[in-house]
C-alpha cells in the first residue's frame, strides 16, 4: 500500500492525471464548437449558389426546348393527316374518271333514270304528317309560334 501511495503522488502519476484531464477539457471544447458550427461552408454555399443559378439559366432554355419539340410533334401529325387527305381526295379523283362511277352517283344524288327507266321516290308517310302540322303554324302570328317553341324547349326537360 505504501507503494500505491508513492506511485499517487509521484510527479509522472500527477502529470499523466493534468494531461489526461487537459485532454479531456480540449475534446469537450472541441466537440462542443463543432456542435455549434455551422456545416455549411464558404465553399459549400458558393458551390449552392453557381449550382441555383446555373438551374435558373437553363430553366428557359429548357422550357423553350420542350415546348419546340412539342409543336414540332404537332406539325409532324398535321403533316401526316395532310397526307392521308390528299391520298383520300386522290382516291375520290380516280373513282370520278371511271364513267360508272359517275352514273352511279349522278342517279343517286340527281335521281336521274334512263331513258326506258321509271322514276318514282318513297315518301316517308311520318314527314308527311309533320309538314302538315307545320303549315297549320303559318296561319298563326311569328310570335305564337315562337313561343309554342319555347314551350315545348321547357317540355322536353
Amino acid at each position: 500500500m505504501a507503494v500505491k501511495d508513492r506511485d499517487r503522488f509521484s510527479t509522472t502519476t500527477r502529470l499523466r492525471l493534468l494531461g489526461e484531464q487537459t485532454a479531456a477539457r480540449v475534446y469537450r471544447s472541441q466537440t462542443r464548437r463543432q456542435a455549434r458550427r455551422s456545416r455549411l461552408t464558404g465553399r459549400a454555399a458558393l458551390l449552392a449558389l453557381v449550382v441555383c443559378s446555373l438551374v435558373v439559366a437553363l430553366a428557359y432554355p429548357m422550357r423553350q426546348y420542350v415546348s419546340q419539340r412539342a409543336d414540332i410533334a404537332d406539325l409532324e401529325r398535321q403533316k401526316q393527316q395532310a397526307k392521308e387527305r390528299v391520298e383520300r381526295l386522290r382516291d375520290t379523283k380516280a373513282r370520278w374518271q371511271d364513267d360508272a362511277y359517275a352514273e352511279q352517283q349522278i342517279r343517286k344524288r340527281l335521281h336521274y333514270v334512263m331513258p326506258g327507266e321509271t322514276g318514282y321516290v318513297v315518301v316517308d308517310p311520318g314527314a308527311v304528317r309533320q309538314s302538315r302540322a307545320d303549315r297549320g303554324r303559318a296561319d298563326r302570328p311569328w310570335y305564337a309560334n315562337m313561343w309554342d317553341g319555347v314551350d315545348t324547349a321547357d317540355a322536353a326537360e
